[in-house]
């Protein structure tokens, strides 16, 4: 064997790494069919097996567990090449991947991104809306709009907001069960909570209320679909005020409660930041998200 393939090498780890064909499919925005031709390619070239088949996904073999930090390290290499290469672009034009949550990436991001493409034309933006948190090194996005601070080394980070918080019920769940008059009180309505997300718990409990899992009567754990399930009146939950307050029929319920707002970062891998399309976008990202969560 002359040379080897990186593509093959990439789909290598997706299915090690996720220990699946549907699983790596998605991870690459791949069809099952091509990772399977793929994987049996790369060990027909090797004269190796990499994976054992089981019903339930794909098991690295010895052979296989020998070569995968091999793999990860010409992962890291090539990422480091491609974003070096990427660094010494200087046109103000291509393509900007961002990659944020998905509540923001909906909510948030549609109007900024239109102003970004009314600003700048020449630039393409990609959109990845994700709460997994996409990996700056590797190219899989050249900006991410995160709710923490990243701490991978060679990203530039910067908080540029703070997303509110607050507790909210639609009208039609209080029409029918009533406003809760006290904290108190609110323990007794349905409550929306997560559901193997602790952060709504931790946070109740750190103002001094001992909440358990069970007292959630409804839970999930997509930010999106836990918002319809506030918007469609199935009890009282926690979001933030940037989208409550656009919807008339949700009403905020004890305003004066203290809730920790989320902190709003922008990343961007430092070899890439100074590139001028990044630049310009991510000055335009921060203009526009800035305008809409303010950082005080």
């Amino acid at each position: 064997m002359n040379k080897l393939d990186w593509s093959l090498v990439r789909a290598f780890l997706a299915v090690a790494e996720t220990g699946s064909l549907s699983g790596a499919a998605r991870s690459l925005s791949q069809s099952q069919p091509t990772l399977g031709r793929q994987i049996k390619l790369l060990e027909d070239q090797l004269g190796l097996r990499l994976f054992e088949r089981q019903p339930r996904g794909y098991v690295l073999t010895p052979t296989g567990e020998s070569l995968l930090e091999p793999a990860k390290a010409m992962r890291t290499a090539f990422g480091q090449l491609s974003l070096r290469a990427a660094g010494r672009d200087d046109r103000m034009q291509g393509t900007v991947r961002i990659t944020a949550s998905e509540v923001m990436a909906r909510h948030a991001l549609p109007q900024i991104i239109a102003d970004i493409r009314n600003a700048e034309p020449d630039i393409q933006i990609e959109l990845v809306p994700t709460d997994s948190s996409e990996n700056l090194l590797f190219r899989e996005a050249d900006i991410a709009v995160r709710m923490y601070r990243s701490t991978q080394l060679d990203v530039i980070t910067k908080q540029i907001g703070k997303a509110a918080l607050g507790v909210y019920a639609a009208q039609s769940y209080l029409d029918r069960h009533g406003t809760p008059e006290s904290l108190e009180h609110m323990f007794d309505h349905v409550l929306i909570g997560y559901d193997r997300d602790d952060r709504i718990i931790q946070g109740v409990r750190d103002m001094g209320w001992p909440v358990t899992r069970d007292m959630f009567a409804v839970r999930c754990d997509d930010q999106n679909t836990y918002w319809e399930l506030m918007r469609a009146g199935c009890g009282i939950g926690f979001t933030q005020q940037l989208l409550a307050n656009r919807d008339p029929d949700m009403v905020r319920l004890f305003p004066e409660l203290p809730l920790e707002p989320l902190p709003i970062w922008l990343a961007a891998p430092e070899v890439m930041r100074s590139t001028p399309r990044i630049k310009r976008v991510w000055d335009l990202l921060e203009s526009g998200i800035t305008a809409l969560f303010p950082a005080a």
